[in-house]
């Protein structure tokens, strides 16, 4: 299933399944594609769902970066020939998306923005990036993840076994490159201003337990995109497609069968 593309010096994973109106899925920051398994799994039959590891992340080379998530975002779509399509961000990818979706605005149809961060660049509160290099670079990769799997962006809510499996690989997996590169890369993208002309429809997604952060970020996002909704997943946290797959999946579909562009058909 996965699938390989070369593109600007980094080596990108990922996986192209179904048929329909395309769909691209971004993951969150210490995660990789194998974190849509469910959504990909239930949507295949109505949509064709893109998803990759982001550079930096999973099985992708490269360090991580908003700019360069943008630059293979283009790449992605030009190689799959797609002129639109809807985008789904989680977390970190959600920056992603907002930034490709303002550079590209024909381009995609529809964003999903699933517990989406500070647009401000640098600024967020509720994860202590710097402690982490700090941690990951005197510590190891292993301390970090160790005490990253604490960390209340990461903690499941739900208690099933193979989804903590599935948690623990990523994390696992997850080369730690923006942590232990001691070069500083300059990655700040200004994603507050000009929102209000990404006349799109929008859907802001949040688990019922994710961070007060998260929440008030999506409020705000809500606030100045045109055409947003929002929708709370009942039992979930920041992790909420994980925790609660169905009620995920669900408001994920509906708001694609109504505003997932058919001239992404391929």
């Amino acid at each position: 299933m996965d699938l390989y593309l070369e593109t600007g010096g980094v080596r990108l994973r990922y996986r192209d399944e179904g048929r329909g109106c395309s769909v691209i899925l971004l993951h969150g920051w210490t995660l990789d594609l194998e974190q849509w398994d469910s959504q990909a799994a239930a949507l295949a039959g109505e949509f064709r769902v893109v998803r990759l590891d982001r550079r930096g992340f999973g099985l992708s080379s490269g360090v991580p970066s908003i700019a360069g998530d943008c630059a293979d975002l283009l790449a992605l779509c030009e190689h799959l020939r797609l002129d639109c399509a809807a985008f789904v961000g989680m977390s970190q990818g959600a920056r992603a998306v907002l930034q490709f979706a303002k550079s590209h605005p024909r381009m995609a149809s529809c964003l999903v923005l699933d517990g989406p961060g500070p647009l401000a660049a640098g600024s967020s509160h509720d994860l202590p990036y710097e402690y982490y290099r700090e941690l990951a670079q005197t510590r190891g990769l292993p301390a970090f993840r160790r005490e990253w799997s604490g960390h209340a962006l990461v903690r499941l809510r739900t208690a099933d076994r193979d989804t903590h499996a599935l948690v623990a690989r990523m994390i696992a997996r997850y080369p730690g490159r923006d942590l232990t590169d001691t070069a500083r890369h300059a990655d700040a993208v200004a994603l507050a201003e000009g929102l209000e002309s990404l006349d799109r429809p929008a859907l802001l997604l949040n688990g019922e337990f994710d961070l007060d952060s998260r929440k008030q970020c999506a409020s705000q996002l809500a606030s100045q995109l045109p055409q947003a909704e929002r929708v709370e997943i009942a039992e979930a946290g920041h992790l909420c497609n994980l925790d609660n797959p169905r009620d995920y999946t669900g408001a994920l579909r509906r708001f694609l069968l109504r505003h997932a562009s058919p001239s992404s058909n391929h």
